[in-house]
């Protein structure tokens, strides 16, 4: 289980974007956190994924309690965890190319014998021709990027997922492939997803079950 307790967080400690928020998330679930820009759920959602340590408040991942965050969190935890961001190009090193990007967590967890064999595997799951590997992200487009992005945050094989606003930027089409390809490993491997965004459709169709931001704050 993914469980979130009186989360307080934000980027000064004097001014935090939410106080006291509460959310949990069994595994396999797939969950939709509905906001509306700027209420806080994208932070959240970087706490959960161990990205941004809280001011308060307790985090458990699979029974454990997480002490640790960004890369001072153990490997088991921090690996546990596949995030796909809104903004692909802000998340994308400019100077790699989308072989490279994929390849990112291999090569950070000593895994490079996995490289090839893994992000041929992926490119090919998430809709990437061979060509489009050798470019760079300034050479892509949007939806070609974020599909990188996607395969890069499936390479370990997490037991859970973060897509925050993931099809925000993208065309409905490019939106219902990538959909699918987080449905495929969900339904392959048992990961858990928490898909946050604004729009109440898309994740209605997409999760089990669909909580709004304002009722998980209390105070």
């Amino acid at each position: 289980m993914l469980e979130m307790r009186a989360i307080t967080a934000g980027y000064a400690r004097n001014a935090p974007v939410f106080r006291n928020v509460s959310l949990s998330l069994e595994p396999g679930e797939a969950l939709g956190l509905l906001g509306p820009s700027g209420c806080g759920k994208s932070t959240l959602a970087r706490v959960a994924a161990l990205l941004h340590h809280p001011d308060a408040g307790s985090l458990t991942v699979d029974g454990a309690p997480v002490r640790r965050w960004r890369h001072r969190a153990p490997r088991e935890q921090r690996t546990a965890f596949g995030v796909v961001f809104q903004q692909a190009r802000l998340s994308a090193d400019p100077r790699l190319a989308l072989t490279d990007l994929i390849a990112e967590p291999l090569r950070a967890t000593g895994r490079r014998e996995d490289v090839t064999g893994r992000v041929a595997e992926l490119a090919a799951t998430v809709g990437l021709t061979a060509d489009l590997l050798s470019r760079r992200p300034h050479e892509v487009s949007d939806g070609q990027l974020q599909r990188a992005c996607l395969a890069r945050a499936l390479v370990l094989r997490p037991r859970w997922l973060v897509c925050d606003e993931m099809t925000a930027m993208l065309d409905a089409s490019t939106t219902a492939a990538l959909v699918r390809v987080v449905e495929d490993y969900r339904a392959s491997t048992g990961a858990g997803l928490l898909a946050v965004g604004h729009d109440r459709v898309l994740l209605d169709r997409w999760c089990d079950r669909t909580v709004e931001w304002g009722t998980l704050t209390s105070g």
